[in-house]
């Protein structure tokens, strides 16, 4: 299956189960404070036996494909970890998780799981919108002695400062699907109007001040 049509089928569970919410006339607000025409959470896939197995069955190709020297399989905390560990399963590979912060008891872990020195891994994360908490994690592989060969992730935001910033520290990104297919598809199924459609396109340009405009 080639990548474009992955892309579409991706975005197509991910509307079909309601893990995206399309909202561009009441945005939602994030963590960070932007607010937003679309909520995304992709850690609704782990109920959905054939959405799981189909991003599982994606990534190891994915994996396969773009890093076949891949030897570790890394998730991040929390909702990359379940997809780590149904890839790593497919792969037959050793797989390992990366913690937002260390523990604050025991050995203090940052990585969960064995990591040898030098062996290379690839990291998943469900979603990459600024990509600054994948790529802490990609670092924290990389200070604990393995190289990070790549990110993968189910979804991303496709915003330009995110892609700078992958492009800046060395470490290569790959996702099953992105904005632009979602917005085909929410135009195709009619969840969306055209004149939606081009205030969604338009947010990804500026997200940080769209609304605020």
């Amino acid at each position: 299956m080639d990548q474009q049509t992955i892309a579409k089928q991706a975005a197509t569970h991910l509307l079909e189960i309601g893990a995206v919410h399309l909202r561009p006339d009441q945005p939602f607000t994030w963590t960070s404070g932007i607010k937003s025409p679309i909520y995304c959470d992709n850690r609704i896939t782990m109920s959905y036996p054939v959405v799981r197995q189909f991003l599982a069955t994606s990534f190891a190709e994915l994996i396969k494909e773009r890093f076949p020297e891949a030897e570790v399989v890394a998730g991040t905390a929390t909702a990359g970890i379940p997809h780590a560990a149904w890839v790593a399963d497919q792969l037959e590979l050793p797989m390992i998780y990366v913690r937002d912060k260390a523990k604050g008891h025991g050995r203090q872990n940052l990585i969960e799981g064995q990591l040898p020195q030098g062996k290379k891994v690839v990291v998943i994360e469900d979603l990459i919108s600024t990509g600054g908490s994948s790529l802490k994690a990609a670092k924290a592989v990389e200070e604990a002695g393995g190289t990070v060969l790549g990110v993968i992730a189910i979804f991303s935001y496709q915003f330009k400062e995110a892609l700078a910033t992958f492009e800046e520290a060395g470490f290569p990104l790959h996702t099953l699907s992105h904005y632009s297919a979602l917005l085909e598809i929410a135009r195709e199924k009619g969840t969306i109007t055209a004149e939606q459609e081009k205030v969604l396109s338009n947010w990804k340009e500026n997200p940080r001040e769209f609304y605020n405009e």
